[in-house]
């Protein structure tokens, strides 16, 4: 019998369907643009709950319940508040999660970057990944192109974005713990009262 062939979409789908069995789950980020890096605690909780507790830079917070995005910036004392329009409410919350992968799917075209067997994350790392290239069918997408690095979960540890600009972005998952019944107080944040707020800094809300 012919052995079935591992093409990239029917790879990318059993990956959907390890997320859609995700109720939320706990990482460690980073996010590298340039040479400046960010870094902290990231807490998802699915549809659309996302926070992340920066310990670089120390005490920045980004959170959104799906119809709010809040961004505290110690540094200035500064609160970046955004009203959510209803088709950006879906991807916010990360690329990595099942509505994340959705869109993906719809919005990109994909295959092996270096066929489906696992290959080292970085050539002096012992983590094995299968590494996915997605590039954009249309312009109206925000990265050009993404690698996504997959481990033998079936989760994704990296993902390298190439922007509308030629902007080159690295966010990387370390430490994920699936379904750890993250309540939802957990997505409530109390920015301190003394920041100054800066409401819609990214559009007019509908």
């Amino acid at each position: 019998m012919a052995q079935e062939i591992l093409t990239a979409e029917n790879f990318f789908d059993q990956v959907s369907q390890t997320y859609a069995e995700v109720r939320d789950y706990i990482a460690r980020a980073t996010i590298t643009q340039e040479k400046e890096a960010m870094s902290g605690t990231l807490y998802y909780k699915s549809p659309n709950l996302l926070r992340i507790d920066f310990t670089s830079p120390a005490e920045q917070v980004l959170v959104t319940d799906g119809s709010k995005l809040t961004v505290y910036i110690p540094l200035y004392r500064v609160i970046m508040s955004q009203a959510l329009r209803r088709r950006s409410a879906g991807a916010i919350p990360s690329i990595a999660s099942k509505q994340g992968l959705t869109l993906l799917k719809r919005n990109y075209s994909m295959a092996f970057l270096e066929g489906p067997g696992r290959v080292p994350l970085d050539p002096d790392s012992s983590l094995m990944v299968t590494k996915l290239k997605l590039t954009w069918r249309t312009n109206s997408e925000g990265f050009r192109e993404m690698i996504l690095s997959v481990n033998s979960q079936n989760m994704i540890c990296r993902i390298d974005a190439v922007t509308v600009g030629y902007q080159k972005i690295q966010f990387n998952f370390d430490d994920i713990r699936i379904n750890q019944n993250i309540p939802d107080a957990r997505f409530k944040y109390d920015p301190p009262a003394s920041a100054n707020v800066q409401e819609n800094f990214l559009f007019e809300p509908e």
